[in-house]
């Protein structure tokens, strides 16, 4: 995906109170001129990136010494914005890292893969999959997918399913049931419920994993071979969420109708799905969830 497409991908997504935040921070325009430089962002978003990942980009929405009307501004701050922020700030982080701790049993272990995370973030157009990824969960509810009209069954029951996006189970047996020119959408979903969960809540992941029952059933829906399952059933919860979210991806991007630029990362992440994961889980202990994080409060007990 070249440059352009990517600048385009964040001006589909950052509103207008953005634009004039990533114009008066990183460009040091006064308040009086953000809007006009605001739209002419809009209309030369190849410089979007650039701007998301200046450093004072980063302290005006996460840092605590914030110049004051930086910080009113980076209240008005969309979540994408926030977590572009968030992705970008992770490539610069990992330029002077060695090791990146992986959480395990939540304890944090280090490993030295932080070269492979660095290669994984210096694609801009894995940077915007992720923020978009991210951005995607802040309304995850439960969704209504239109079920295929099968022989023997009424109009009734046809109508639609709702079921929660982060229920893989259920989400998956809406393959049976929709279009199958709908189906690529279902299979990149799974693919990015599993991303999401193993990266960002991985502790989460680890304690809930699926039964013996749930597992087989998710990896016949991967296309796993049935010879491989019964391995990974048996696999830490961790690796099984990282090979159905790799195979979910892998059967997007076959199915697809068109294999766009967008979509292209879909199929790159998932040859690369456990650095994408690592990636989350830097950013995760980084920005999201830190100790005074003034945008990520835990839920009280």
């Amino acid at each position: 995906m070249d440059g352009g497409l990517v600048g385009s991908g964040y001006a589909d997504h950052l509103t207008d109170a953005d634009l004039e935040l990533l114009a008066t921070v990183a460009e040091d325009t006064s308040t009086r001129a953000a809007p006009r430089a605001a739209a002419w962002l809009r209309a030369h978003p190849e410089q979007l990136p650039r701007l998301v990942g200046d450093s004072r980009v980063f302290q005006a929405v996460f840092g605590p010494q914030a110049p004051a009307g930086a910080t009113a501004r980076a209240a008005l701050a969309s979540p994408f914005l926030i977590f572009a922020v968030a992705v970008h700030r992770a490539a610069t982080d990992l330029e002077t890292m060695g090791h990146v701790p992986e959480r395990s049993m939540r304890q944090r272990v280090p490993l030295f893969d932080a070269s492979e995370l660095r290669d994984f973030l210096g694609s801009a157009a894995r940077r915007l999959f992720l923020a978009e990824l991210l951005a995607s969960f802040t309304r995850a509810a439960n969704v209504q997918y239109r079920a295929s009209r099968q022989p023997g069954r009424t109009a009734r029951a046809a109508r639609g399913r709702r079921v929660s996006e982060l229920d893989l189970v259920r989400m998956a047996g809406l393959l049976d049931a929709v279009p199958e020119a709908e189906r690529a959408g279902v299979y990149r979903r799974l693919g990015d419920v599993a991303l999401f969960l193993t990266g960002v809540f991985p502790d989460y992941a680890a304690a809930h994993a699926l039964g013996p029952v749930s597992a087989t059933g998710l990896l016949r829906t991967a296309q796993v071979p049935e010879q491989r399952r019964d391995q990974l059933v048996a696999a830490p919860a961790i690796d099984l969420f990282e090979h159905l979210g790799a195979q979910w991806y892998r059967a997007a991007w076959g199915l697809a109708p068109a294999h766009t630029a967008r979509l292209a990362v879909v199929a790159e992440v998932a040859e690369r799905f456990r650095q994408a994961r690592r990636v989350l889980n830097h950013i995760t202990d980084r920005c999201l969830f830190p100790q005074g994080n003034p945008w990520f409060v835990p839920p009280a007990p």
